[in-house]
């Protein structure tokens, strides 16, 4: 059951799974078809970005399929064990490595495109901490530039899905099997929690990884980036999720 989601922003604790040494380096294992990555990729060709952010790298799974010639990529994020296997991955020295949230951005780098994956919107819990990610991104962004981000629909009830499923099992280099079990905490909407439990079975090792994420309607999303200064180009589906969530694609004035 892939829940992606990367790690919080203008939060004060990151969730275990990617901060953790031992945990961080399973993530990739449980999550393998990246597939939801394209729509990015063709993004940013379509939009000719060259000057791109990519907030919320995890793993680094995006940068490096977003950097090329002319390019240049900044990939941030503040889990500094997920920064460790994104830079131990091929094509991780065509990319600019950033630990830090939303609030780390140059605000004079005048990006034209920052992207934000995998939920990770969903990750930023108060208003407070929402307004202050809109607002460095703005300013981390050239006049025209672009920010695309995703974030799953209410009214889909996607938690539904994430109460006790099978467990799941991948088999780890040089560790043997890792088993995950997902299970539904609490639903105080706007928030659910939901907790991972990681047990190394050739060690008997039990690792547990909790998280919040808050679910935003489309009015309340796009009412705060009115706010904020942003303009509305476009809300789209994501296209290997057709109906469960909305990509937001929004430029700076």
């Amino acid at each position: 059951m892939a829940i992606r989601r990367h790690t919080p922003y203008v939060r004060d604790v990151a969730d275990l799974i990617y901060t953790h040494a031992r945990l961080a380096p399973v993530y990739d294992l449980f999550e393998p078809d990246r597939d939801d990555l394209d729509a990015y990729v063709a993004l940013a060709a379509e939009l000719g970005s060259r000057r791109i952010i990519d907030l919320g790298c995890g793993t680094g799974s995006l940068a490096p399929l977003l950097a090329g010639p002319g390019r240049t990529v900044l990939a941030v994020d503040p889990a500094v064990a997920s920064l460790r296997v994104a830079r131990a991955k091929p094509g991780s020295d065509q990319i600019s490595w950033l630990a830090g949230d939303a609030t780390a951005l140059p605000p004079d780098i005048n990006a034209d495109l920052v992207v934000m994956t995998g939920n990770a919107a969903q990750a930023v819990l108060t208003d407070d901490g929402w307004t202050t990610t809109l607002r460095h991104v703005h300013a981390a962004l050239t006049p025209g530039g672009h920010w695309v981000f995703e974030t799953r629909r209410p009214e889909r009830r996607a938690w539904q899905e994430w109460d006790n499923p099978p467990p799941e099992t991948a088999h780890v280099p040089g560790i043997g099997p890792v088993e995950r079990h997902l299970e539904l905490t609490e639903v105080s909407l706007p928030l659910v929690s939901f907790r991972f439990t990681y047990r190394f079975l050739a060690e008997g090792t039990v690792l547990v990884s909790d998280s919040t994420i808050r679910f935003r309607g489309r009015d309340e999303v796009e009412a705060g980036l009115r706010q904020a200064g942003y303009t509305i180009r476009d809300v789209r589906e994501a296209p290997d999720r057709p109906g469960r969530e909305l990509v937001f694609i929004t430029y700076r004035a």
